[in-house]
């Protein structure tokens, strides 16, 4: 403290000395008051200074800190390990493995042989763990190494990916025993009439060739569902910008799906006039999946109801109901599974492929809609599709359209 205070008063002795001399040597007293005025303030200025920290010390809080206020609001669970004993834990990670983990040991926390043998190593590198926090999940953790004692562990969830993985290959396996059923039938039915050298009766045959006629149908309509299926995803980022009626669309695509035979089971209430943005032959698909699914698997003589009306104010309404036997509650959020049947027997005897519900879905998700399923055993089943309602195009561009002039001039 002493010192402190005797080196600004020891620097003005100094810097008085110094003005002397140089009025003695004959310089010009305005540069020897200025000199003098300089030194003097410098030298006061540093008196006033508190002392500065050690280096080390502001280096070392600065390092602990700034790395968590970097990490908190990262969206991927982060750890920062001090020796092995968790010093930092993100939002997510703490949101992850729970508030309590900071101060812990890292194996300690994470319990899993592979995430422990990669904290052990005290090197960079990753390890894929299995089950971490929930059964079935998968996690990448990578290690990666800040100084000698800090070192950061970052979490990667992999489940999705080997969730998508998994059900391509449920997918492949699916579509290719029931690829295979029809095949078998349309061959088997072909092989016999062959070795009948002509000696099958007229009966015997049109019977056959009966069932290869509708094997082939059935072959032919998985095919397309596929290729719709395959389509669909294929287009599910890209948003659907053309304006259709719904209401046409509706009553168009209902009727097409009841087809004569079963026009009279159809109950059409079009209580609404909303315009979406869509892909006209996908909704149409939309529409014909539902009815059709309505009239096949709903009560013989039945009426399949459909209906148009706004939900909202800027959400139009899709609800086709029937009034079959219902669906159990633990199988409807299976029902848009590829080639999920609720029963398979009666879904192939009716020429079902499996596909259509998860062809809707599909469909709705890519015009930003709602897919909702209720049903009650005994009473039938209600399949509800939410489209947002298009917003109202300005004058301007409507009065511009063809259609708007073809009107005009009409």
């Amino acid at each position: 403290m002493g010192n402190s205070q005797n080196t600004p008063v020891a620097g003005i002795l100094l810097a008085v000395v110094t003005f002397l001399a140089l009025m003695l040597l004959g310089t010009d007293p305005v540069i020897a008051i200025s000199v003098l005025t300089v030194w003097v303030g410098s030298l006061m200025l540093a008196a006033g200074r508190p002392p500065e920290p050690p280096k080390t010390k502001v280096k070392q809080a600065l390092s602990i800190e700034s790395i968590g206020d970097l990490i908190e609001n990262s969206s991927i669970p982060l750890l920062v390990t001090d020796r092995n004993a968790i010093a930092i834990a993100n939002r997510a990670a703490r949101q992850l493995l729970g508030q309590h983990v900071i101060g812990q040991d890292a194996r300690v926390a994470l319990r899993q042989p592979e995430a422990i043998t990669l904290v052990n190593e005290n090197r960079q590198g990753e390890a894929i763990v299995r089950g971490l926090v929930r059964r079935g999940d998968i996690w990448q953790i990578n290690r990666q190494s800040l100084d000698e004692r800090l070192a950061m562990l970052e979490f990667i969830n992999q489940t999705a990916e080997a969730d998508i993985s998994r059900a391509h290959t449920d997918f492949v396996a699916n579509a290719s025993h029931e690829l295979r059923t029809p095949l078998a039938a349309i061959i088997g039915y072909v092989e016999t009439l062959r070795e009948g050298d002509g000696e099958i009766d007229t009966p015997v045959a049109r019977k056959f060739l009966g069932i290869i006629e509708r094997e082939a149908q059935r072959l032919q309509a998985l095919v397309s569902d596929l290729m719709s299926l395959s389509r669909v995803e294929a287009e599910k980022h890209d948003l659907p910008t053309t304006r259709i009626d719904l209401a046409s669309l509706v009553e168009r695509a209902a009727r097409d799906a009841a087809g004569p035979q079963r026009l009279d089971r159809l109950a059409l209430a079009l209580d609404a006039e909303p315009v979406v943005l869509g892909d006209l032959p996908q909704l149409e698909q939309v529409v014909r999946n539902l009815v059709d699914n309505a009239l096949k698997y709903g009560a013989p003589e039945g009426t399949v109801s459909v209906i148009l009306d706004m939900a909202q104010r800027d959400s139009a309404r899709i609800t086709v109901s029937d009034e079959g036997e219902g669906i159990a509650a633990d199988q409807i959020p299976h029902l848009t599974r590829r080639f999920y049947r609720t029963d398979p027997g009666r879904s192939r005897a009716s020429g079902g492929t499996g596909l259509g519900l998860a062809i809707v879905k599909h469909i709705v998700e890519r015009h930003r809609g709602r897919l909702d399923i209720t049903s009650e055993v005994g009473k039938g089943t209600r399949v509800v599709v939410r489209l947002p309602v298009a917003k109202r195009e300005p004058e301007a561009v409507r009065s511009a359209t063809p259609e708007a002039e073809l009107r005009t001039l009409s």
